[in-house]
């Protein structure tokens, strides 16, 4: 049996297989058995034709991403002036399409890419490809328009089935392997697995040693994020475009059922207020401004992601701070008092005033 009648096996046992206490040690082989299999058939995989790439400029990059013809190109126009293709059939995009949004100083890269489709993580429409150029996004904007919004799920499962979390933080789980010793689990909260399954996921990896520490009460799902180390945890937008297109009554029922998504028209500019401060926060900028020495400090901040370090200013600046660095003055909500000497590697939180010695 192929790897990929393999896979179909498998998940075809755990639809039919009751989650239950009884149940879920063989439910846990069965998911860790799964996802291996679907990484080897990755890797497998040759790559046929061009891929898709995404160059990232500005202070962050957002990637729209849905069902070809739900009006991302358009939406993508509307919110930043670019010039993508807009036409009323399927595909209209073939390749990345970037625009630049300017909003409240940040410079926001919005990239359209070509459209998600079901059985796009296994290939089906160029998917692969796809889900590949956007793992390194800093937001993804998830586009369905009013007569479609059931799509919103299909691409958030086919983002999932590609290795991409939206809107989670990476498993609180440390795995140190060793050469022997046995499988030690040690957790500081209480579990809703037990150790016996989160063995037998380790050792369906042919992790027969190792200290397991784990800080959040989590799923097979989540211990199998973690073993496999190749996910990645991107913030998320919902909006369903093309509401001019229905009545209040259509649209009101819609809202009920898609709470956190965000209502556009990007044809008559409809709700791309509200878009544009929601990509902003869900990006989570803060601001420093630059003091040069014996100065005041410059009115316009430079925008960073939360997180930044003194080395990432002096990234921006210019090549050579980081290997002239000797230290920096800062004052703000990030250090003790006011005027606090630090190294490169300090963070910095928004407000701050930052001078860089060099």
């Amino acid at each position: 049996m192929g790897i990929e009648e393999q896979i179909k096996a498998l998940e075809e046992e755990i639809k039919r297989t009751p989650y239950n206490k009884a149940t879920e040690h063989h439910i846990g082989r069965l998911k860790a058995k799964l996802a291996r299999l679907r990484e080897e058939a990755e890797k497998k995989q040759k790559k046929a034709g061009p891929q898709f790439s995404i160059k990232k400029e500005g202070d962050a990059t957002a990637v729209l991403v849905g069902f070809p013809s739900v009006g991302k190109s358009t939406l993508l126009n509307a919110l930043t002036g670019a010039k993508s293709e807009v036409a009323s059939y399927s595909f209209t995009t073939l390749k990345p399409i970037p625009g630049m949004l300017d909003y409240k100083g940040a410079k926001i890269q919005v990239v359209d890419v070509p459209g998600v489709v079901e059985g796009a993580a296994r290939g089906r429409g160029r998917g692969k490809e796809v889900i590949s150029a956007i793992r390194n996004a800093d937001l993804i904007i998830v586009v369905s328009d009013v007569f479609s919004a059931h799509q919103i799920e299909i691409v958030k499962k086919e983002l999932y089935e590609g290795g991409i979390r939206l809107n989670q933080k990476p498993p609180e789980v440390v795995i140190k392997k060793k050469v022997r010793g046995g499988i030690n689990v040690n957790s500081t909260v209480p579990l809703s697995i037990d150790e016996e399954t989160i063995v037998e996921v380790l050792m369906e990896y042919r992790i027969h040693n190792a200290d397991v520490i784990i800080r959040e009460d989590l799923t097979i799902d989540r211990l199998i994020d973690a073993i496999q180390g190749n996910r990645v945890y991107i913030p998320a937008i919902e909006v369903i475009n093309k509401i001019d297109l229905v009545d209040s009554s259509y649209l009101e029922e819609l809202r009920k059922n898609f709470r956190e998504a965000v209502f556009v028209s990007a044809e008559k500019g409809t709700g791309l207020e509200e878009l544009k401060e929601r990509i902003y926060s869900r990006l989570d900028f803060i601001r420093v401004f630059l003091k040069p020495p014996g100065k005041k400090p410059e009115k316009e901040p430079m925008v960073l992601r939360r997180g930044a370090t003194v080395r990432d200013v002096c990234e921006r600046l210019h090549k050579d701070m980081v290997e002239n660095f000797r230290y920096a003055k800062v004052w703000g909500k990030s250090v003790k008092f006011d005027g606090q000497r630090v190294g490169i590697d300090h963070r910095l939180e928004d407000g701050d005033v930052l001078t860089v010695y060099s």
